[in-house]
């Protein structure tokens, strides 16, 4: 074969991530011993329609639970219902023997409801625009 080639690109299919995620997970469980990967999703559905209005979606994996994201239209929030979201996000990462979430945020975001529900900052990288960081959370289940 000859050498392999580094192609730069911002068309990344599903077919390209299962090929890296594949091979990432068998790296993953050849070297931990077991796969318990799940990927988790709390949805907000209209009950008339069943259409999906926001809610939380991630992973739990190795023990850890991977909140990647979270929504709600403006509409519903401050009702409660991101934090009934979020404590069945954590609840269901217990259930599956999570003993700690993870989570990254903008400032501009919700980083003060994550710490109201117990979550703390463990790092922050500023982005941009100027002002604007990235922040790094964790709660023990």
């Amino acid at each position: 074969m000859s050498k392999p080639e580094i192609v730069v690109t911002d068309a990344v299919d599903e077919e390209i991530e299962a090929i890296i995620r594949g091979g990432l997970n068998s790296y993953n469980d050849e070297m931990t011993g077991y796969s318990d990967r799940q990927p988790l999703a709390v949805l907000v559905k209209n009950p008339a329609t069943g259409e999906v209005l926001g809610g939380a979606v991630g992973r739990s994996s190795l023990g850890l639970l991977f909140l990647d994201l979270f929504h709600l239209p403006k509409h519903l929030r401050g009702s409660g219902l991101g934090t009934s979201i979020l404590q069945a996000f954590e609840e269901e990462g217990r259930r599956r023997g999570c003993v700690t979430g993870v989570l990254y945020t903008i400032s501009f975001q919700a980083p003060g409801f994550y710490e109201r529900h117990g979550w703390r900052r463990f790092g922050e990288i500023a982005c941009q625009p100027p002002g604007t960081s990235r922040i790094f959370l964790t709660k023990q289940l």
